[in-house]
């Protein structure tokens, strides 16, 4: 246990790392990411404990490890669906679950035009499973107009010109949204809506435990209105690697044999599931704390009253801050903000930095992982301040 934690200590990055890249926005206008996150987690005596119970033992690739397969277990039973399969990523995870849904070439799937499965997970759908995906525009909430969805599931319906719809793709909550959680009542229409046509319905569940949290609901309430499911370990809970496909059984056990064509199958998968399991054992205490704290980084900048930056707190509803920055461009933002020092804005010991992707941009996005704390987010806010304050000078 003793190597196992200077390992874990060794293993993981010291730096706290401020960064933005591209992302979509409901509009269609493209916005930038600045992420205040910290991937020690803060999680090494129960991880090293962990490890020192999973690292060795057997192989996932030949289901007899033991740490996935307590991993899947308890997922299982909290997503309130029959089994689940642990996998590298969340891209996997959808891409999976789309290949067990559309069985014939040429299937049509139907989701949002800016969600994740769409636009960032490189038309995999298309390029490795043969599905046909249709976009559909994203309302403010990240939700789709029920009217149209029906319209383009029965399109196909008897046609031999159409595609068929075979899946609907939503994603809880929606990150280009900024966040946002689907209302319980629109994923029980949607649901309805997809078993009346025969139609299956998949939840790109990345950040579903935040959705749970803000909601209040355990996150089964959420996962029954959905024919399989996917959860990513690696964003708010902290895990460095992970996600998992789940479903019923018949389904998961098809998922088994796509992980391992797709090159998913791994061996001392222990070590990984032990982490994602740390990160599911206090979930809701550390995301409450995630969506306080991007709440009060919102109305800290609305306090600063700028005109380069306006924010609505009222949309903050998870661990995202979406900001319209006005005046200059967002990357001219993000630059100035790399260059504040801590120093100049507190005396904490911290560097903040920002990685910058050469694009326009008109908007910013800031998010909130695991262990990002009420003193880190009194320094952004203090290196937004500084940097508007120089604006106005």
């Amino acid at each position: 246990p003793a190597m196992l934690r200077r390992l874990t200590r060794a293993a993981t990055p010291r730096q706290r790392v401020f960064w933005a890249r591209r992302s979509g926005s409901l509009a269609g206008v493209p916005t930038y990411m600045c992420s205040h996150q910290d991937h020690r987690l803060q999680l090494e005596d129960g991880l090293a404990s962990r490890l020192a119970t999973h690292h060795s033992l057997g192989q996932d690739v030949l289901m007899r490890t033991r740490g996935s397969w307590e991993l899947q277990a308890t997922a299982a039973e909290l997503l309130g669906v029959e089994r689940t399969l642990f996998v590298p990523t969340n891209t996997m995870a959808n891409l999976i679950s789309v290949m067990c849904h559309c069985r014939r070439r040429g299937s049509q799937l139907l989701l949002g035009h800016e969600c994740h499965l769409h636009v960032y997970e490189q038309g995999g759908v298309a390029q490795i499973a043969g599905v046909h995906s249709h976009p559909l525009p994203d309302l403010p909430h990240g939700t789709l107009d029920l009217a149209e969805l029906e319209r383009l599931v029965t399109r196909g319906l008897g046609s031999p010109y159409h595609p068929v719809c075979e899946l609907i793709c939503l994603e809880n909550t929606h990150s280009s949204s900024g966040g946002r959680v689907l209302p319980m009542e629109y994923l029980r229409q949607v649901h309805l809506l997809a078993r009346r046509y025969g139609v299956r319905v998949h939840l790109d569940g990345a950040r579903l435990m935040n959705a749970a949290v803000a909601l209040g609901v355990p996150p089964a309430c959420i996962v029954e209105h959905c024919d399989s499911v996917s959860l990513c370990f690696s964003k708010g809970l902290g895990a460095p690697v992970g996600a998992l496909v789940g479903g019923p059984k018949d389904f998961i056990e098809e998922a088994w044999r796509l992980r391992k064509a797709l090159g998913g199958g791994m061996r001392q998968a222990g070590v990984l599931a032990a982490a994602a399991l740390v990160g599911l054992a206090d979930a809701e205490e550390m995301l409450q704390r995630d969506h306080q704290n991007a709440q009060r980084f919102a109305r800290g900048l609305q306090e600063l009253a700028s005109p380069v930056c306006s924010v609505d707190p009222t949309a903050v509803e998870t661990n995202m801050v979406m900001v319209r920055v006005d005046g200059l461009p967002p990357e001219e933002l993000c630059r100035r903000l790399q260059a504040v020092s801590a120093d100049e804005v507190a005396q904490t010991g911290r560097a903040v930095r920002v990685l910058l992707f050469p694009w326009a941009e008109r908007s910013v996005r800031a998010v909130w992982h695991r262990d990002v704390s009420a003193q880190d987010t009194e320094l952004a806010l203090g290196k937004w301040a500084f940097v508007l304050r120089t604006l106005r000078t």
